[in-house]
């Protein structure tokens, strides 16, 4: 890394305002996965929605001032995105030990874009379709000579990335991120945080998943996101009770981000 951008990390890492708009970050990752956590619960209940992010967005832009705060939410997501991308800039080596660390920041910035750019694009009036996304992409991937093994490799990254959010809450080591308050504070958070990490883990891992079923058919049909992941569970055995459970997740994972507001190690 350049000493220019070590500076301009190191100064975000100390701004007061950078950390403020970080901590606000993480609440507005919280109103995302509340709002999807709720969407996810209603179609189990029979009702009907768009179970994914953009859906998130969308739908609270339709309540009162929506709109206003969906473009809060992408600044924010946008300046917590910034956050995490200073982090691993400031991660000091060149040997595969010191990229290794930079690998969950970069990861985590990466999403943070991601997050932004939907929330800006439905502010701007756009509708988006998550499913349609994944099966055009995985279809252009099929018709590249070797594209079936990229499809391969991202579903199984994917699929990778679900088992390791449930690991850390099998774990608990989530408290490499937060401070653990004493008392029923802390109770309240291991348990969110427990709930949380293995539903929005095992709603990935299906999306992941998914990628691998269409890669092994060869069938961009196949593949699909969060939506095609909700659909896919409610055709299983007690899929209405899985479904509830995982929106469940990720209503608990909604109150360990606001927890994050207060308690993160920044």
């Amino acid at each position: 890394m350049t000493d220019a951008a070590r500076d301009a990390a190191r100064a975000a890492e100390r701004s007061p305002v950078m950390r403020g708009l970080a901590r606000g970050g993480y609440a507005a990752n919280g109103v995302v996965h509340g709002v999807l956590g709720a969407i996810i619960i209603a179609i189990s209940l029979g009702g009907s929605g768009e179970p994914d992010q953009a859906g998130a967005f969308d739908a609270l832009s339709t309540v009162p001032l929506g709109l206003a705060g969906v473009w809060l939410l992408a600044g924010l997501l946008g300046a917590l995105a910034l956050w995490h991308a200073a982090q691993a800039v400031l991660v000091r080596g060149r040997d595969l030990r010191a990229w290794g660390r930079r690998v969950s920041p970069s990861a985590q910035s990466l999403v943070y874009v991601v997050l932004s750019g939907i929330a800006v694009t439905v502010a701007l009036g756009a509708r988006l379709d998550g499913d349609r996304s994944a099966r055009e992409a995985s279809e252009g991937l099929l018709a590249t000579p070797g594209g079936v093994f990229v499809l391969g490799a991202a579903g199984l990254g994917i699929a990778i990335a679900g088992i390791a959010f449930a690991s850390i809450g099998v774990r608990r080591s989530y408290d490499k991120v937060v401070r653990i308050p004493d008392g029923g504070r802390g109770v309240t958070l291991n348990v969110v945080a427990v709930i949380g990490y293995i539903g929005k883990g095992v709603a990935i891992g299906i999306v992941g998943i998914l990628l691998l079923v269409a890669a092994f058919r060869q069938e961009a049909r196949a593949a699909g996101g969060m939506d095609a992941a909700v659909h896919a569970l409610l055709e299983q055995t007690l899929g209405p009770l899985l479904v509830f459970l995982v929106g469940l997740g990720l209503l608990s994972y909604t109150v360990f981000s606001f927890f994050r507001v207060r308690y993160a190690k920044l």
